[in-house]
């Protein structure tokens, strides 16, 4: 009898136990889902896993044929160019929190952009909206600096190296850029990487050293689209989710 109760009582035990792994599993998160705190917070999805609802060309009215919602991703298989291919959201924002998460091909390039402007004279997303910077670290051809490499903000200002903590090339990175009143931060997997201020002596100064000199429009918008740049490489992203500040 006591053997029998206890053989009871270690089937009750494995039952319950499973029982808790597969509830454990139901609550595991999903991808572009928010969870009722994040709906609580503020946050929105700007990517819902199946369709290209919020997105367009840039300077188009529909999606490029690049760029295919795939196994609840988003992403372009790199037919586009600098100029050809970007996308922009349906909707402009101001002062954000950011959040995605993107892998990328290898050799690849490509970057996520704001404050977009739509002049029919700018013929590319960059010429206006500044840029984080993706990018393949370790493999792109001739190689990257800190002002080119994942998570700068191109050309402007270089990433943080002691902080960055990159995955390998096609895995799965996270990406956080937050736009405060001209505060500007971005983060890799969690780590910051990139602080500065959008519109100061210092930034207005990079503008004339580097690069930018010669695009006027280029971080003059205090508000413009959110942009994902189609660079001629395969890149993939998924759980693009905004909070307004």
């Amino acid at each position: 009898m006591k053997n029998l109760v206890k053989k009871s009582s270690l089937l009750l035990l494995v039952a319950s136990s499973f029982i808790s792994l597969v509830g454990c599993g139901d609550t595991a998160p999903q991808d572009n889902v928010l969870t009722d705190a994040e709906k609580t917070d503020g946050w929105k999805l700007l990517f819902d896993g199946t369709t290209t609802d919020g997105w367009r060309g840039y300077q188009a009215d529909d999606m490029p044929a690049s760029w295919k919602v795939i196994d609840g991703t988003l992403m372009t298989e790199g037919a586009g160019s600098e100029k050809l291919g970007d996308i922009v959201t349906t909707e402009k924002y101001e002062n954000f929190d950011l959040k995605l998460e993107w892998k990328l091909e290898p050799e690849g390039n490509s970057g996520v952009l704001y404050h977009i402007n739509e002049d029919p004279s700018l013929a590319a997303t960059y010429y206006s909206g500044p840029e984080y910077q993706i990018i393949d670290d370790l493999g792109f051809p001739g190689g990257v600096t800190p002002y080119n490499s994942t998570g700068a903000d191109y050309a402007m200002t270089p990433a943080d190296e002691s902080q960055k903590q990159l995955n390998p090339i096609n895995t799965w990175n996270t990406t956080r850029i937050v736009f405060d009143h001209g505060k500007v931060t971005h983060y890799l997997n969690g780590k910051k990487i990139v602080e500065f201020i959008s519109g100061d002596a210092a930034w207005n100064e990079n503008i004339q050293k580097r690069k930018w000199k010669n695009y006027p429009a280029y971080g003059k918008s205090k508000t413009g689209f959110i942009g994902l740049q189609d660079h001629g490489s395969k890149i993939w992203f998924k759980n693009i989710k905004l909070k307004e500040l």
